[in-house]
């Protein structure tokens, strides 16, 4: 699939990457303490991709996405509350 929006969101893709790496390394840590937090960033980078998605016109990427956000932020209502 031809990536029609690339040039509009000047690396904000490389963002999205680099937010998703580091909420998977703090999730990976294992601390459950601090891995509200790593769900918070996976949360932010999750809307990215939503968008990114939305943008290409892949709709099964955004709605996979947006399932991953759904449960993101159950999992830090979860460790909040």
């Amino acid at each position: 699939m031809k990536i029609r929006y690339y040039h509009d969101i000047n690396g904000a893709r490389w963002v999205g990457f680099l937010l998703a790496i580091i909420a998977a390394f703090i999730l990976s840590n294992a601390n459950p303490s601090t891995q509200w937090i790593g769900w918070a960033i996976a949360s932010v980078s999750c809307s990215m991709w939503i968008y990114f998605g939305i943008k290409d016109g892949d709709t099964p990427r955004a709605l996979m996405e947006g399932m991953y956000l759904l449960l993101a932020l159950r999992a830090i209502y979860n460790w909040l509350v």
